[in-house]
């Protein structure tokens, strides 16, 4: 009788179990069910991700678009704002690749920006005119490929600053109605089509409306003399050395080393601080917004902190004064300046026939900066000292490797926050 009655005892055993396993089954399926809820409640309030980078690579494989896409692969809806990164001497389009992926981390929506491919490497020996040629060109290319794009800026570091303003006034009030296949829009009837072609293009950067004009660690003023390159440490002698040696870089180098005057003509760093009949450089860089320079303080061994902050030495603040940003660290001042009161640029910069006639009579520094500081600049000074990678400034500046150029993250991270969109 024992063995009879434990049977069902067991059975009832064995279903109160089953039983308790269901309850518990359920009990984790509500709380799963209540955190999916939550979860997804969550994701309604949060605002929307942006799916990943899409990378587009032109025809040689060497420039390339960056722009966002949703999850599934689409591009974001008619993006405005291009912006227009130039590399440096032997640099090529890859060395701005951290920078653009942070751009657009920004602002996912409204930019497209497009790393410069036409002077890479070697191409870089090309010389400052032919560079910017070629960049201008290259830019109608690409707004050909984004029609909705309605702004330009310009970001340039070390020689690609001077490529930049070089192109720009190439882009300047240019009629691109022939070499783009879509317009941006219509005038009156009763205006004719020159004016109305004068008209859409006035002001602009290849028919856009410019906004930013950015440099860092850009030798605005040149190479020659004056410590502007640190790595000769201010002596006299090795400064004309490599003046005489400036052919050793090609047409770069001369117009780097102000050695390419000739035949009454001035070189061209310096023609390039005024307003020509043909080519309007002033007038294209004062179309812009706003105009800024990242400069070095120390360690940039390339590029001086006077010409690359389009300074004179006597106007550079003191060291003991620079002060660290708590939300930049490596940026110590920053510095909003008015353009100097002058009636024309051309009033500042000597004419063809006094260049002629002495050219080592005329300070050219000096006269340089009198023709860009007609134009307001903000200057932000940079100081990797107490960093590890301080002797890599020149880089570090721009982050072109970020495994090897990191410290430079904050420096781009405030060009992005001043950024005007």
């Amino acid at each position: 009788m024992a063995s009879v009655e434990s049977e069902p005892s067991k059975v009832q055993e064995s279903v109160e179990e089953g039983t308790n396993e269901v309850v518990e089954l359920n009990n984790k399926t509500k709380n799963t069910t209540k955190k999916m809820k939550k979860n997804n409640k969550k994701k309604k309030l949060s605002l929307p991700k942006f799916g990943c980078f899409r990378i587009e690579h032109d025809a040689t494989g060497e420039g390339f678009d960056i722009e966002v896409v949703d999850a599934s692969g689409h591009h974001r809806p008619n993006p405005t704002h291009l912006i227009i990164m130039v590399n440096g001497l032997i640099g090529s389009a890859h060395n701005w690749k951290y920078a653009a992926k942070q751009f657009l981390k920004r602002y996912p929506y409204d930019a497209i920006v497009h790393c410069s491919k036409c002077n890479s490497s070697m191409l870089t020996f090309d010389g400052v005119d032919v560079m910017g040629d070629r960049l201008a060109e290259e830019v109608i290319s690409v707004i050909k490929r984004h029609p909705s794009v309605q702004k330009i800026s310009f970001i340039g570091h070390s020689l690609g600053g001077l490529i930049a303003r070089y192109a720009i006034a190439k882009l300047y009030e240019r009629d691109v109605s022939k070499e783009l296949s879509q317009g941006n829009g219509h005038c009156e009837s009763q205006i004719s089509i020159q004016e109305c072609r004068d008209r859409k293009y006035e002001g602009k950067i290849a028919g856009l409306e410019p906004i930013n004009f950015i440099t860092s660690a850009t030798p605005h003023l040149g190479c020659r003399g004056h410590k502007q390159v640190p790595l000769f440490c201010g002596f006299r002698s090795l400064e004309k050395t490599a003046t005489r040696l400036s052919w050793f870089l090609r047409k770069t180098g001369k117009h780097l080393f102000l050695t390419d005057g000739k035949n009454g003509k001035p070189p061209l760093l310096l023609q390039m601080v005024r307003d020509s009949e043909d080519i309007k450089f002033m007038s294209a860089l004062r179309s812009f917004k706003r105009r800024v320079a990242y400069a070095n303080v120390r360690y940039d061994q390339l590029v001086g902190w006077s010409t690359s902050s389009i300074r004179r030495r006597n106007e550079l603040p003191k060291r003991q004064h620079l002060q660290r940003n708590k939300n930049y660290p490596h940026i110590v001042n920053v510095e909003t300046a008015k353009p100097t009161s002058v009636s024309s640029v051309a009033d500042q910069v000597p004419s063809e026939s006094k260049v002629s006639s002495g050219l080592g009579k005329i300070d050219l520094e000096e006269e340089m900066i009198r023709g860009l500081t007609t134009v307001s600049w903000d200057r932000i000074d940079v100081s990797f000292s107490g960093s590890k990678q301080k002797y890599l400034a020149h880089n570090a500046i721009q982050v072109q490797t970020y495994r090897i150029n990191s410290d430079g993250a904050d420096v781009v991270q405030h060009m992005i926050d001043d950024f005007r969109l």
